[in-house]
């Protein structure tokens, strides 16, 4: 251990104090004090201030377009019936309460958002939640100003509405092109959040063309950490131009609150829709005639595919685009128009945007035999079916899944006349079936593309199956047809 006596203290403690006092002096010459803050203002840098600036002008450029929509409902109520039932069947309780048969009470329910003006003439984009089943639609201006709106048109498969209010003098926003937004982009987000008025936040671009959100049937979202709330849908995501590039319309939230995922529909989507709502009130969309999957990996094998991107094609209507130009359950597309298919949300939105009539070039991969097909592309039906279910009574234990023979009266409930399989009934939580995606009321068309029409079927399949690693089901679900490999190791 190495010994300190007493005269090299003292001469440490010197030391000490004298680095100390020329510490003091070196930060006075600096214009710091001892606690590091600055004894003057620090001047701001020019950049700063121009980018302060720019917040300012987008802010001022767009603020004026933005309005409040006050949104008026009929909601009917079934009868009111006090503590559950009529107790005792008391004449009293039936004079006072009881409605008469049928009757069912009607009350107004009220709700609010923002939107965006977009031309002199008084055009607004808002979103169809916040104006769908609206009685009265009221819309103000920055300047206090109220107007009554009409509802030019709506669609729901992108939240999209368009609004016409007669007014003079009106301030209108300029939009952008949302093809040109990249990640990392400084955004502003500008509504009625909470009901605090003209509220503007600010963030950055986090993503661009999020789909399977489960938002709204077509999806390409924007999506942004600029703080948006209940009120904020409707309302313009602006760039530092001042310009539109997105119409906020929805959070990933946890609490109903803002949690840093909010996300807007492209600008660039919601002015295509705006025009066709402005010419015929309505949206017309290509229409390719499939039903189509994710390409798994397991998909892949199953298929002997060369490639794994593209989608599957589950099921081909019959009469359809698709089906008049040759293509079949089972085919892989990997390009639509000359450009690549990665994924479901990619190709829907292609072909929605090919105007019914036209051509398109659609290549396909069937098996590994790569093949192309020009299909004319039809109009998207408007009607869209559901699925209801119904018990079952046998299992097949290593799958996790009950199943039945598909009877008539099944068949009228589900939806599934003139087709012969078996019915799934029941599907075993955290089995291999529960894990692959398979449900109660799929029903079982094929097991490894063998077809299914009655139970024998399905048992001698299924033992086939037993054997190996995977089990690969062409099942139906409502109106939809899909492939689903169930691994059994």
């Amino acid at each position: 251990m190495v010994h300190i006596n007493r005269r090299d203290w003292v001469v440490v403690f010197l030391v000490s104090v004298s680095a100390f006092m020329v510490g003091l002096v070196v930060a006075s010459s600096l214009n710091v004090v001892t606690y590091g803050v600055a004894e003057e203002p620090v001047e701001t840098s020019e950049a700063l201030e121009q980018l302060q600036l720019a917040y300012e002008k987008a802010v001022a450029a767009v603020d004026p377009a933005v309005v409040k929509v006050d949104v008026t409902l009929k909601v009917t109520a079934p009868p009111f019936i006090p503590f559950g039932s009529m107790p005792f069947d008391d004449d009293f309780f039936k004079r006072f309460f009881e409605e008469p048969p049928g009757h069912k009470r009607e009350y107004k329910s009220y709700g609010e958002g923002s939107g965006v003006i977009v031309s002199p003439d008084g055009y607004v984009l808002t979103n169809n939640h916040v104006v769908e089943d609206a009685e009265k639609i009221t819309v103000q201006l920055v300047d206090g100003r109220e107007f009554d709106a009409q509802i030019i048109g709506c669609d729901p498969m992108t939240d999209i509405a368009v609004l016409k209010i007669d007014g003079k003098d009106l301030s209108v926003a300029k939009l952008g092109d949302s093809d040109m937004v990249r990640v990392g982009q400084i955004v502003l987000a500008i509504g009625h959040p909470l009901r605090q008025s003209h509220t503007v936040t600010a963030g950055i671009i986090s993503a661009v063309g999020r789909s399977n959100v489960s938002l709204a049937d077509y999806e390409d979202f924007i999506q942004t950490d600029a703080a948006i709330n209940p009120g904020n849908s409707g309302g313009p995501l602006i760039n530092l131009k001042g310009e539109v590039i997105g119409i906020n319309t929805a959070i990933a939230s946890y609490t109903g609150g803002y949690m840093g995922i909010g996300f807007a529909i492209p600008i660039n989507m919601a002015k295509e829709i705006m025009e066709q709502l402005k010419e015929s009130g309505r949206v017309v969309r290509g229409w390719l005639g499939v039903y189509i999957q994710p390409l798994t990996p397991e998909i892949v094998k199953e298929f002997n595919l060369p490639v794994d991107k593209g989608v599957l094609v589950a099921d081909v209507i019959d009469g359809g685009p698709a089906d008049k130009a040759g293509i079949e359950r089972g085919d892989c597309i990997v390009k639509y128009n000359g450009e690549s298919v990665d994924d479901m949300n990619e190709l829907r939105l292609s072909v929605s945007r090919t105007k019914p009539g036209k051509n398109a070039e659609v290549e396909i991969y069937r098996g590994s035999k790569k093949m192309k097909f020009t299909v004319k592309i039809g109009e998207l039906p408007q009607e869209d079916k559901g699925i209801m279910k119904k018990e079952g009574e046998e299992e097949t234990a290593k799958i996790g899944i009950r199943v039945q023979e598909l009877t008539d009266d099944i068949a009228r409930e589900l939806g599934y006349e003139g087709e012969k399989g078996v019915i799934i009934t029941d599907v075993e939580y955290g089995s291999p079936a529960y894990e692959s995606g398979l449900k109660r009321g799929d029903l079982i068309l094929e097991v490894d593309k063998q077809k299914i029409e009655t139970m024998s079927d399905f048992r001698e399949a299924i033992s086939r199956a037993k054997r190996k690693e995977s089990v690969l089901f062409y099942v139906r679900s409502g109106e939809a047809s899909h492939y689903v490999v169930v691994k059994l190791k």
